[in-house]
């Protein structure tokens, strides 16, 4: 039987488990729901994940919630090659480094980048002041020369000379606000060469199938609802006071 997989393209860390599972040839169902309709709150879903996130996963009858636990759940159970997770002690110490941080060092970034930039405008009707807009771009900022100088350094891929879990994941959040047309890559030769490396090793059409939600997050923010933001209320404000 194979999994089943919870996503919605729109989140980073759900590409990142659709990408490596079609990557990897890894038979899945896939369950789409839809974040931003708030689906992640019926009474199905918190069968599956009583936290209310997405990505999640059924295998059987065991679920699994949290982006890296199903990344390395699905690297043992399929026993998928050893570059994604390494099993040389130090390049796997490099990848858990990466994924240690990402998610306070640079997801918190990207993420109220777009919600700057689309959502909390969309759902209050004004834009954000720009003092706010320019503090978030700095924290960005900083991020990625973090990425680039401290995980990156001289190395095609952050674990070495392969792409590993640490890109797959890095990609994902990075290219977050370049839904929101922030370019995050203009000025930035060797994330951009990065980009290219990780790019061309997950596949171009992979890579384009997964991010074209995103990518066209713009054009989808204009159509979408206002009053379906509501259920994030609280988010919006924390965000924009």
């Amino acid at each position: 039987m194979p999994l089943e997989l919870y996503l919605d393209l729109f989140s980073q860390p759900c590409r990142s488990v659709y990408i490596f599972a079609k990557k990897n040839n890894i038979p899945f169902d896939f369950k789409q729901i839809s974040l931003l309709e708030g689906e992640q709150y019926g009474e199905d879903f918190g069968k599956i994940n009583m936290m209310r996130k997405a990505p999640a996963i059924r295998d059987g009858d065991f679920t699994l919630a949290e982006s890296i636990a199903i990344l390395i759940y699905m690297v043992e159970k399929f026993h998928t090659p050893d570059h994604w997770y390494p099993s040389d002690l130090q390049k796997r110490a490099r990848v858990n480094e990466y994924l240690s941080w990402q998610h306070t060092g640079v997801r918190i970034h990207g993420s109220k980048i777009f919600w700057l930039k689309l959502l909390i405008p969309k759902a209050l009707g004004t834009e954000v002041p720009k003092e706010k807009m320019d503090s978030a771009l700095e924290d960005l900022d900083g991020s990625l020369k973090l990425i680039e100088e401290k995980f990156l350094q001289d190395r095609p891929f952050i674990a070495g000379e392969q792409i590993s879990l640490a890109d797959l994941v890095a990609i994902v959040e990075i290219m977050q606000p370049v839904g929101a047309g922030v370019d995050v890559f203009a000025g930035r030769p060797k994330l951009s060469a990065w980009r290219d490396r990780v790019k061309a090793e997950i596949g171009k059409e992979l890579f384009e199938e997964a991010h074209e939600r995103i990518l066209g997050a713009q054009e989808m923010v204009k159509a979408l609802d206002a009053s379906k933001l509501q259920v994030f209320k609280p988010r919006i404000l924390k965000l924009f006071l």
